[in-house]
């Protein structure tokens, strides 16, 4: 049912994506952009789809129509990629783990426990030159990459205190698919869980999984605060999303219309980084005030201990993701004044 959901959905897209549909039928009709992604409107990233849309109405003066579903309400995180690819839907925020699967393993970079040591380091990635060459890395896959978004960093959490790395071991932790995020899981001795966002929360509260990793504002909107008792704020890792559009799409779209839509994602982006901090700061506040969820804060020798435990995933990781890149990642930790 699946393959046949995607396929009546992506014989629409292509008839969409024409390129006699663009010289005529889009030359008179709206536009319309499906953007589809998996959480919560009240997250950075469901507030910074809508201002995405607010802003490409504008500017296009209603050539462009973009119709936002949230909560993955077309595609669970498992499918949205090969909807793109066929077509059945034009735009995604998926987190940068999935792209691992699809093959460009070096995104998976980003999920390296304690890879970026600040948001300054992390900004000097996505903004500069190492951004820009792991976008390329999509075209071949019929992919262009549009923008980097900002949730925030991990925390764990789970139905026990995790105040030590050993106090994961045994653990069934749900994690993204990634083989990254899969040996971070592994070497805190826990048992790592590939699972479909939308079904984290009834898996926690049904005790299919103990426990989890996510931002805060990520744990607050899908309640899983409710069903963790403890949490660590960790900062172990981040999560971010790049917000990508299907290549023959894209590259069909009239050039004014589609140098508007860079214009307005330009805008989007700072919009939704600008607030990502501020959204996951109340969320952890929100939580914390409904005593669901104790919050441990870690001191410095816990956090040394956590660092110790989960550093050799990096080396681990080296043949995976590229040992260049890693090192080009440490490059920009050190010129923004951190030792790796």
């Amino acid at each position: 049912m699946k393959l046949v959901k995607l396929l009546c959905a992506a014989a629409v897209g292509c008839m969409m994506s024409a390129p006699m549909a663009i010289s005529t039928a889009w030359a008179q009709d709206q536009i319309v952009i499906k953007f589809s992604h998996v959480v919560a409107p009240e997250t950075p990233k469901g507030k910074g789809a809508e201002k995405f849309k607010e802003l490409a109405e504008k500017l296009t003066a209603g050539k462009v129509k973009i119709e936002v579903y949230p909560n993955s309400q077309l595609y669970k995180d498992k499918e949205e990629l090969e909807a793109l690819q066929l077509g059945a839907v034009q735009m995604l925020a998926p987190s940068l783990a999935k792209f691992g699967p699809l093959g460009a393993k070096e995104f998976e970079v980003f999920d390296l426990p304690y890879i970026f040591p600040s948001k300054e380091v992390l900004q000097r990635v996505t903004k500069g030159e190492i951004g820009k060459k792991l976008f390329q890395k999509l075209e071949s896959k019929g992919i262009v990459g549009l923008a980097y978004w900002d949730n925030g960093f991990k925390i764990m959490s789970a139905n026990k205190p995790l105040i030590k790395p050993e106090d994961v071991k045994g653990l069934k932790m749900r994690i993204q698919s990634s083989k990254v995020l899969d040996a971070q899981m592994r070497a805190l001795g826990a048992l790592p869980q590939v699972m479909a966002f939308s079904e984290v929360y009834q898996a926690l509260q049904t005790g299919v999984v103990d426990g989890t990793e996510n931002p805060p504002s990520n744990m607050y909107t899908q309640k899983m605060h409710e069903v963790q008792k403890n949490a660590t704020l960790t900062d172990h890792g981040y999560l971010g999303y790049a917000v990508i559009v299907n290549k023959k799409f894209w590259e069909g779209l009239p050039a004014d219309v589609r140098g508007k839509l860079e214009e307005a994602m330009k805008e989007a982006t700072d919009y939704a980084n600008d607030i990502a901090q501020n959204e996951n700061d109340v969320a952890l506040a929100q939580m914390k005030a409904s005593g669901k969820t104790e919050f441990h804060t870690q001191t410095k020798e816990e956090r040394e201990a956590w660092v110790k435990a989960l550093k050799p995933v990096h080396k681990d990781a080296e043949a995976r993701v590229g040992k260049d890149l890693i090192e080009a990642i440490y490059k920009e930790s050190a010129a923004a004044g951190f030792k790796m």
